[in-house]
């Protein structure tokens, strides 16, 4: 890992990206890391496009403002390819992670020209097949994971169940799908 990895999401008020830049920062705390995870707060309201950060160092972290050149940029929801300029400031050196059913091809005129790696996954099918219903911020934080190497696949799992099941401790029956999204979402994110 990189000394510091910044990572932008972007999603739609109430589909979790918020929640999603905050878990990846206790998570990575828990292992060690110095992090940071915080909203960009504005006039949100549900479906209202948002913004959340993470920053994530094995060195104490010193900067306190927004990401402007992310190493990695997360989008929750891809209809904001078209409103939004999710490329913005992103490192080359980095990737651009997708929630989406359509090709590399198909997204590419929308990603004004950005040259680095573009990953996608489908964390509709993910979520619809593991939980049952759609929440797309947990496909979407493994997939981040896995694609940014801000820590081991393996540590990752065991912390977020160990989170998942302090957060859930009143639907304990959640807990199951919830991995099994975030296990599938390690295996189904593509480049």
């Amino acid at each position: 890992m990189a000394s510091l990895t910044e990572i932008r999401w972007h999603g739609r008020g109430g589909q979790g990206a918020k929640t999603a830049a905050l878990l990846l920062a206790d998570v990575a705390f828990q292992t060690g890391k110095h992090v940071q995870g915080f909203p960009e707060y504005g006039p949100e309201r549900m479906g209202a496009p948002i913004t959340a950060y993470d920053r994530i160092s094995d060195q104490e972290i010193r900067v306190h403002s927004n990401i402007y050149e992310p190493d990695y940029v997360a989008v929750v929801d891809d209809t904001l390819l078209h409103c939004v300029d999710v490329t913005g400031g992103l490192k080359e050196s980095g990737g651009i992670l997708i929630n989406t059913d359509k090709t590399k091809e198909e997204l590419l005129p929308l990603l004004h020209g950005y040259q680095g790696k573009v990953y996608t996954i489908n964390a509709r099918k993910v979520c619809m097949e593991t939980m049952g219903s759609y929440f797309p911020n947990t496909p979407m934080l493994a997939a981040m994971v896995k694609i940014s190497g801000v820590m081991e696949p393996e540590i990752f799992l065991k912390e977020m169940e160990a989170s998942l099941a302090h957060k859930f401790a009143k639907k304990p029956e959640v807990l199951a799908g919830n991995m099994a999204a975030l296990e599938a979402a390690l295996r189904e994110v593509r480049e």
